[in-house]
């Protein structure tokens, strides 16, 4: 049996007054997705990843990780368009594929993975006012910590998404990922000494430290898994069999070619030496870098954590309406929505509660070793899924 009659009558009534509330197409699927994929590793780590392994050892690692990433991304494809995708995306495929029992261990378990993600990306936007914490202790000895602004920047983001829901998050999504490209188009526009001399030309051996290799991949990997992103939103979808695919495979394909892209910049434009020892070495390439990639930076974090905290919620809704927690007034609760908008309240509320926590701990490395096994081990369900290979998952 997949769900109780509680669980049933839950699903039923949130149905019912979500029928005239899906109102995105493939856009937000296709931002939110992409957002995700060009994230704060794309302006922090990348440079690390090219000067220690040079151009061709980053394009393996780009290989080698969309040899994952795009069979996953046509798998989600292919449960969207086989079947009907209501709310809790990867949730829903998965556990209307194993059933409740296995699709609810698995769905806690994606939701804490996408909740603190916003977690994440918020402490990573927090990093591009570097300027200002040195600042403060080379003129004024005073050591901030980085929570003074990641706190009240995901204080700000959770009001809004309780106040305003989804609308104003993919809106508001549309405006940073416009910044987002601006910067990324003056990165590619910027010229450098070191570019002058290189003539645009990659060494053919320019490959190095493979001993390192697992190491850097390890660190980069995160950047490729965004691709279930924008899967989050099927229950705000009028066609989820249409947007989904169309929105997730363009995603993963445009991130691809901007790595690419990056790697061949950074390589052209900047000694190995300087790509390792300065974490915002696109600044000195791009037109007004000083500013410009700051700001990229903090586009490409606040994008990705609207994108996480729109999605995050809609999986806690989804276990909720299946009844996978043991308290029916806890079920009940989550899965309540606004009635003007059908945004899950509730669940967001328990979101941004969640992520503060880890918001509070402040550290990007500490939080960025939870989150990728979780989205390897999903896009390994994934194929599963599809290849409905019993054995291999057990």
């Amino acid at each position: 049996m997949y769900t109780s009659a509680l669980g049933r009558s839950l699903q039923g009534f949130v149905m019912k007054s979500a029928t005239n509330n899906k109102r995105f197409g493939t856009l937000p699927v296709f931002f939110t997705t992409l957002s995700t994929i060009l994230g704060a590793i794309l302006f922090l780590r990348f440079g690390f990843a090219v000067g220690t392994l040079g151009f061709w050892g980053v394009i393996l690692i780009i290989i080698l990780a969309h040899l994952l990433t795009i069979p996953t991304s046509f798998a989600i494809s292919e449960l969207s368009t086989n079947k009907r995708v209501e709310g809790g995306g990867a949730y829903f495929i998965i556990s209307r594929s194993f059933g409740l029992n296995i699709g609810a261990t698995i769905g806690i378990t994606l939701y804490l993975s996408q909740a603190i993600s916003v977690a994440f990306y918020v402490i990573a936007f927090a990093e591009t006012f570097e300027f200002l914490f040195n600042y403060f202790r080379d003129s004024l000895n005073i050591y901030l910590p980085r929570q003074v602004i990641s706190l009240p920047v995901m204080i700000i983001i959770g009001v809004l998404i309780l106040r305003k829901g989804a609308n104003l998050g993919v809106k508001t999504l549309y405006v940073v990922v416009g910044i987002l490209f601006l910067s990324l188009l003056l990165f590619f526009a910027g010229k450098t000494e070191a570019g002058t001399l290189s003539g645009g030309k990659i060494p053919v051996g320019d490959i190095r430290n493979m001993q390192d290799f697992f190491v850097v991949f390890a660190i980069v990997f995160p950047a490729f898994t965004g691709i279930i992103a924008g899967l989050g939103l099927s229950g705000d979808l009028k066609n989820p069999a249409r947007s989904i695919p169309r929105g997730t495979i363009a995603a993963t394909i445009a991130g691809m070619l901007v790595y690419i892209c990056v790697t061949y910049k950074l390589t052209i434009s900047a000694s190995a030496e300087d790509l390792v020892n300065n974490q915002l070495v696109m600044s000195k390439i791009a037109i007004g870098g000083a500013f410009i990639i700051p700001v990229g930076l903090a586009a490409s974090t606040l994008s990705s954590a609207l994108g996480s905290m729109l999605v995050a919620p809609r999986t806690l809704q989804a276990l909720a309406l299946d009844t996978s927690f043991p308290s029916q007034k806890i079920n009940q609760w989550l899965a309540r929505t606004r009635k003007t908008d059908n945004e899950p309240v509730n669940a967001s509320l328990v979101t941004i509660l969640l992520a503060l926590i880890f918001v509070w701990q402040g550290s990007i490395n500490a939080v960025a070793e939870i989150i990728p096994i979780t989205k390897k081990r999903l896009s390994e369900i994934f194929h599963i899924v599809l290849s409905a290979d019993w054995r291999t998952f057990l």
